[in-house]
């Protein structure tokens, strides 16, 4: 074969054989690109998933632990002098509570005169917990002192989930009822949120329903009801004329009873918060840069007087058992705060008992008869 042609020939080989190794090339390229787009598709759902699992955060429940500072929040003798000349104003909230049930008691007498009725109250109390009993012993007597129906329904330790939401489901068939509420705590094998969220919402005098959380969480919306303790709270630093606005509160303690209602409360009225819970690292700093303390952690003395700045306003919240020997009932009730102590720094402080407890009861009475005001269409009350 001639030169030419050998020429020729190779020349048409390389054309057949170019084409062949460009598609194998494009080809691996392509698959490359398409698995590591696959495995970016797979970690973009992997991260999905991850921040959809974590976003609500895991559901831990607030434990204080007393026993690392045990000895530090042991109160000081009780026969330790108090320097008066820097001893803080107390905050009388029996005083504060007496004003508020007399009002309430002005307005039952007019709704009973104007449509033949008056507010019902009614309270389901389970187990034979010591405190409970008191606590609702206190809120049928409220009830009787400004002239609101109270109702009464009592189940063993041991009853069912059923039962207590059978209870509750009267009460909400109640006309003449226009407030329920379930004595917390409930027993351990109850499932509290099943049993709270069968309350009607109309009749959520306690305002635990998610709605009422809900709304008073928006400030453009108004829920019918605001958990009583963190009315009482509000209303303790309104009435000693305390300024809230741009003022750094620290809430200690998160509960749905008083923790949370108090610090979305405080946001309407434009307070900075901080809230301390059983997690937070450091809380003695946050106090003592805080304008205003609220305290309900449940907690005896967990408070001392080097947690506050002074001049700092105290709101204590805890109502705590301490064993007494020279108390008839062998204790005695102290609050979260080493009231001994605080007060010597504090520029106004509540005290246990007879501060936020007579309160709480009275913004109760009040739910109550704004809920029957409601019904009777005698006004449109705000919480």
């Amino acid at each position: 074969m001639g030169g030419a042609a050998v020429a020729l020939l190779a020349a048409t080989r390389r054309r057949s054989t170019l084409p062949v190794t460009s598609l194998l090339h494009r080809a691996a390229r392509g698959l490359h690109e398409a698995t590591a787009a696959a495995e970016e598709d797979k970690a973009r759902t992997r991260r999905r998933r991850s921040s959809s699992i974590r976003l609500l955060g895991p559901d831990i429940s607030d434990t204080w632990d007393p026993a690392p500072r045990a000895a530090a929040r042991q109160p000081p003798p009780r026969a330790s002098a108090v320097d008066c000349e820097s001893t803080a104003t107390i905050i009388d909230g029996k005083s504060i509570a007496e004003d508020i049930r007399l009002q309430i008691s002005e307005e039952v007498r007019q709704m009973k005169n104007a449509v033949g009725h008056v507010p019902g109250l009614a309270v389901v109390l389970v187990g034979n917990r010591k405190d409970s009993q008191s606590y609702v012993r206190f809120k049928v007597k409220g009830c009787e002192e400004v002239g609101i129906k109270s109702l009464l329904a009592e189940l063993p330790e041991n009853c069912t989930e059923d039962e207590v939401v059978n209870s509750v489901s009267r009460f909400n068939e109640d006309p003449s009822v226009h407030g329920v509420l379930v004595q917390l705590p409930l027993p351990q094998h109850m499932d509290e949120e099943k049993i709270l969220n069968a309350i009607s919402l109309d009749k959520d005098v306690d305002g635990f329903h998610p709605l009422n959380v809900g709304n008073l969480a928006l400030r453009s919306r108004k829920p019918l009801f605001v958990s009583c303790a963190a009315k009482a709270c509000l209303e303790l630093l309104l009435q000693s004329g305390i300024d809230l606005m741009g003022k750094h509160v620290t809430i200690i303690g998160r509960s749905k009873v008083v923790g949370l209602p108090t610090s979305l409360l405080l946001q309407r009225h434009h307070a900075t918060v901080s809230v301390i819970h059983a997690f937070t690292a450091n809380p003695e700093e946050i106090t003592r840069k805080s304008d205003i303390v609220i305290s309900a952690a449940g907690v005896a003395n967990l408070v001392r007087g080097s947690w506050l700045k002074q001049g700092a306003v105290v709101i204590d919240v805890g109502t705590n058992p301490v064993e007494d020997p020279d108390s008839d009932y062998g204790y005695r009730l102290t609050g979260d705060v080493c009231f001994e102590e605080a007060v010597t720094v504090a520029s106004a402080i509540t005290p246990v008992p007879g501060g936020v407890g007579p309160v709480t009861i009275a913004m109760l009475l009040a739910n109550t008869l704004d809920s029957a005001k409601r019904v009777y269409g005698l006004s449109d009350p705000t919480p």
